[in-house]
């Protein structure tokens, strides 16, 4: 319980009517989730317009209201708080009301178009193996040291993450590592938390659904930099030409990691293979049996951070070289006429290119290397004939099915792919709307040593249609197929 007058610091408060000298039960959002003695706050969204709940709000029990806009008709119990920005507002609520959690805390933010979870994921191991407490929050999941706790978003809404970070102090984590979406920097969930460093892996085409132009997601991703202190670090990837981009307004100290251009950390290939990655970082060679040239940037971020954050350098690249691969990504099985098996969660054209390419750079050239793959409904269509034609031209055969089709005609969305087929590849090229079909066919289709890569899906363990989330796991679908056949 808090005083409400505690609750408003940083809220940009314009206009008071009522009384601050209340106590607070909670802090919410979502008028269904309003108690008695609560706060609501009326975000507008993409969606729904909270003002429009505040009744309902009411009605279940709230005491005050933080709005834009009063309502026409005030109620004479409830004390109402004017604001400038009520998303803003929400963000600087949930830090008040859960004791500026993130001020307690180191706290990494990972952000870019692909390697946010791999990145985030083992800094979180590297850490945890060096003997620190750590917090995670990730696409996959979110940890509190050892302990597991259900992820919903990318980045957590700004009460549920504040919440997730005080558990977090309370449990004595010295450490949190977390993944920062785009949409979290525009929606000002992460607005007024405190970040010891911010890392960016790399920016690539993808949520224009949302943000509509490439030139809005860059800034939204830069955002994220423009708000670390002075007494943190952003540490880029070089290679990506958008980086100087992110650094341009920062306060923050400025460190860059690269494979090919000039860099503070820098990185070299020496080998690559399905057995793992050996590399050369600041003079010393590193086997690691993570795989691909983006797991060597990936590789390299991490490392980089860790120098940053204090971390030896025997020390970091010794812990680092027995990390193992994200769960989703780039995950390999092998069936027993020595068929390779890989799931990824490539579901941008970048990530796709990237995954296929590092299965080029390793194959002996007599294999066939077969792609199923998909894309999401209701998300950036733009992409979808761009994926197809990548996968394509990169592929020996290729099977278009679905993804998570959500709202979306899984046919219309095979069809816009297909359209993305330059004419002279269609002949390569399968479309089969069942996912669990598809897997199989590709595994019927394959001989001794080809390569089967079953992108878009990762990590997840649903298929969302038509609003329903049915029980489904590439790797699991995969190694079925590969018994089944008797492969």
């Amino acid at each position: 319980m808090k005083q409400l007058k505690d609750l408003l610091y940083k809220a940009g408060i314009e206009e008071l009517k009522g009384n601050t000298n209340i106590n607070i039960t909670n802090v919410c959002f979502n008028s269904a989730d309003v108690k008695a003695g609560d706060l609501f706050v009326a975000v507008r969204g993409t969606k729904t317009d909270g003002h429009q709940f505040i009744n309902s709000a009411i009605t279940n029990g709230a005491v005050a209201v933080v709005c834009e806009q009063f309502p026409d008709e005030l109620n004479e119990n409830v004390n109402y708080i004017k604001v400038k920005d009520a998303a803003i507002a929400l963000s600087y609520i949930s830090i008040n009301y859960f004791d500026n959690p993130s001020s307690n805390l180191k706290l990494i933010g990972v952000t870019g178009t692909n390697g946010k979870t791999t990145t985030v994921t083992l800094l979180y191991n590297l850490f945890r193996k060096l003997g620190y407490r750590c917090g995670l929050l990730s696409t996959i999941q979110n940890k509190i040291n050892d302990r597991i706790v259900e992820a919903t978003h990318t980045t957590p809404d700004p009460i549920q993450l504040n919440k997730l970070l005080s558990e977090m102090v309370f449990e004595e984590c010295e450490y949190c590592f977390m993944e920062v979406s785009s949409h979290a920097v525009v929606q000002n969930r992460i607005t007024g938390l405190v970040y010891e460093g911010g890392i960016f892996t790399n920016i690539t085409h993808d949520h224009l659904d949302y943000h509509k132009t490439f030139d809005a997601y860059i800034k939204a991703k830069k955002g994220f930099f423009d708000m670390l202190p002075q007494s943190s670090f952003a540490l880029v990837n070089s290679d990506d030409k958008n980086a100087s981009i992110m650094l341009q307004n920062t306060k923050a100290r400025k460190k860059t990691f690269s494979l090919h251009s000039m860099s503070d950390f820098k990185c070299k290939i020496i080998e690559n293979s399905f057995s793992g990655l050996l590399l050369n970082i600041d003079g010393s060679e590193i086997a690691t049996s993570l795989i691909g040239s983006f797991n060597a940037y990936n590789v390299t971020g991490i490392y980089a951070a860790a120098i940053l954050m204090g971390v030896d350098k025997l020390l970091s690249l010794t812990s680092i070289s027995t990390l193992h691969a994200v769960d989703g990504r780039f995950e390999y099985i092998t069936s027993s006429n020595n068929i390779t098996g890989i799931v990824d969660y490539a579901h941008t054209p970048d990530a796709l290119k990237n995954v296929l390419n590092t299965i080029n750079d390793i194959r002996s050239g007599n294999e066939k290397v077969i792609t199923v793959v998909g894309c999401g409904g209701d998300r950036d269509a733009a992409k979808r004939p761009v994926m197809a034609k990548i996968a394509s031209e990169v592929s020996d055969k290729i099977i278009l099915t679905s993804d998570n089709p959500r709202s979306e005609s899984p046919e219309e969305i095979l069809k816009q792919m297909q359209a993305g087929v330059p004419v002279h590849l269609s002949n390569k090229v399968l479309s089969i709307a069942d996912r669990k079909e598809a897997v199989k066919v590709a595994c019927a289709l394959a001989k001794e040593g080809d390569i089967i890569l079953v992108a878009g899906k990762g990590h997840e363990k649903y298929q969302e249609i038509k609003g329903v989330k049915y029980p489904f796991d590439d790797k699991q679908v995969l190694e079925e197929s590969f018994k089944l056949l008797g492969v």
